[in-house]
């Protein structure tokens, strides 16, 4: 990967020590998902310029920011970034207009009234302006912040948590904003976050942290399918994503066929368009595996695969069958039994049963 953001970190803070090395392309989403206590904030506002490290190289979009090697430090004011913190910090004695207007009078480069108009359209915060932030609900506040940060005209939009602070409900109404801002302005973004869903609506890659260095590190996909990651689903079960366009449109039945590399996998349609791209989670408990072609079943989605790997996981009787369907991997959770009765072994012709699958929108 030809990757236009470099960032290389050595920081000791206290007892604390991490060392990291990070690169992903202008326009992606780097997601920083672990622990409490695993680094990422401290990562996060050593990239801001908050922290001084020991060592350090960040390149952004052909801008050096820092190099220890050359003496290169740019205080936190000359380094073009924004900054959303999990509470929103809104100026409070100022209302939204005014928060924005402080946010354009730090823009070295003017931002036309269309670019301005865009951005508020885009977080649908127009009908706000008059409002303090008292006013605001949780969702509201972070919607604005987020503006905020975006009229700086930023490369690099850092986003600590964001979410954590307000309720799912209010989540639900800030997610599909985020998701329109990566999508339609093609900022680069460090997305800190502890919570799965908001990485894999997210993130384009990720880095995996624990006790300040990266246990992976790779594209979302890549990551959540390496059954050593240490991802987990709804009721702590395994799984993985499955990423493809919308082929088939079966109006007679409701259901959308999305073709991944490796096959298809037919779903509830909700107003899919063709071509229109999807992520879909599938967990381990959701995939059953047979050795012969399954006859009269109900399941819909039936894949033809080869087992990768067998690993026992933390209950002695279960285990976690990695099984590769033509390019694209899939983990089915099933009991020690099965795998002796099935005589399941890496490198065996099976065939996956999807029992259900969840969407990412």
């Amino acid at each position: 990967m030809l990757a236009s953001n470099v960032i290389r970190l050595d920081l000791e803070k206290d007892i604390f020590k991490a060392r990291v090395e990070l690169s992903f392309r202008e326009g992606e989403c780097l997601g920083l998902w672990g622990p409490s206590g695993s680094g990422k904030t401290t990562i996060l506002r050593a990239i801001a310029g908050f922290e001084t490290p020991k060592a350090a190289y960040i390149n952004v979009a052909g801008e050096v920011w820092q190099d220890n090697a050359k003496h290169i430090s740019l205080p936190t004011y000359q380094r073009s970034l924004g900054f959303v913190f999990q509470e929103a910090s809104l100026f409070p004695h100022l209302n939204v207009q005014k928060n924005l207007e402080y946010a354009l009078h730090r823009n070295k480069s003017a931002l036309s009234p269309l670019e301005l108009n865009n951005i508020t359209e885009l977080l649908d915060i127009k009908g706000l302006m008059s409002k303090y932030s008292g006013q605001l609900s949780g969702g509201e506040r972070q919607r604005v912040a987020i503006a905020r940060a975006l009229l700086s005209s930023p490369k690099l939009l850092l986003l600590d948590e964001p979410l954590s602070a307000i309720d799912v409900h209010k989540k639900e109404e800030v997610l599909p904003w985020l998701e329109r801002v990566r999508r339609d302005l093609g900022i680069s973004m460090v997305y800190v976050t502890h919570s799965l869903e908001e990485l894999t609506r997210l993130a384009d890659r990720v880095a995996v942290l624990r006790g300040g260095e990266i246990v992976t590190q790779g594209s979302l996909l890549e990551v959540i399918a390496s059954h050593k990651s240490h991802f987990y689903f709804d009721n702590q079960d395994p799984g993985v994503l499955v990423e493809g366009v919308i082929g088939v449109v079966d109006s007679k039945w409701n259901l959308v066929e999305l073709v991944f590399t490796g096959g298809a996998l037919w779903l509830k349609d909700q107003n899919f368009r063709p071509g229109q791209a999807l992520r879909v989670k599938i967990s381990a408990s959701d995939v059953s595996i047979a050795t012969q072609l399954p006859q009269q079943t109900s399941i819909q989605n039936i894949l033809p695969g080869v087992i990768d790997n067998i690993t026992q996981l933390k209950h002695p009787g279960e285990c976690l069958v990695i099984v590769n369907c033509q390019g694209t991997s899939f983990q089915s959770k099933i009991t020690l039994r099965a795998v002796e009765q099935l005589e399941l072994t890496p490198g065996r012709p099976v065939w996956l049963q999807v029992k259900s699958v969840a969407l990412l929108k």
